[in-house]
């Protein structure tokens, strides 16, 4: 195949991926009521996944942090995949399945909320650390793929991309995350000037 031909194929199954993905907005904006509601409060957002989606979990906190698209008081958010001495202290005392949750035990006070990404809905250490959310009695979100594998029954609300395929899902996740962002942005400063 040609590579115009692949790339065309790739970029037109995304976006059918996307558009699917954008069937589940009443989902999405649950979703953001309790993220909403947690802010509200003065509660943070913890959140935390393995590879592309500790890219994802990483945007989504630095996002809340810094600022999304207005010049705004930053929101209370920790995503647990950045800081390397926790990360490499705690997978060679405990092992790597504890990464997550062990942070999440240290960090989390009640009333946040904890979200947790994975594309299979069945990495073990996005799993304890979602049991752990739950036994802390924190609001879990959770972001999949396909069905949701084990992650989606432990989730008070979880969104599963219409996609098998990992590139995809991660890239209807990153597109929920920015809408997310603009929602909670929109609804806690609408006066706040726009900055791009």
């Amino acid at each position: 195949m040609k590579a115009e031909a692949f790339l065309k194929a790739r970029l037109q199954e995304s976006s059918r991926v996307i558009k699917e993905t954008a069937e589940q907005a009443a989902l999405a904006a649950k979703m953001g009521e309790v993220l909403l509601a947690a802010l509200r409060r003065g509660n943070k957002v913890l959140t935390f996944g393995n590879g592309g989606s500790a890219c994802d979990a990483q945007n989504f906190a630095d996002e809340l942090v810094g600022r999304f698209e207005r010049s705004r008081p930053p929101l209370a958010a920790l995503s647990l995949t950045v800081n390397s001495s926790d990360l490499t202290a705690i997978s060679n005392d405990f092992g790597f399945a504890h990464v997550f949750e062990r942070q999440l035990e240290a960090h989390a006070k009640p009333g946040d909320v904890a979200v947790a990404i994975s594309t299979s809905g069945n990495s073990e250490n996005v799993l304890l650390a979602a049991k752990k959310a739950k036994a802390l009695g924190l609001d879990l979100l959770g972001f999949s793929g396909g069905t949701g594998g084990k992650l989606k029954p432990l989730c008070d609300l979880c969104f599963c991309v219409p996609s098998r395929t990992v590139a995809h899902i991660q890239e209807a996740h990153i597109a929920l995350i920015q809408a997310l962002c603009g929602l909670i942005e929109e609804t806690l400063f609408p006066d706040a000037p726009k900055t791009h």
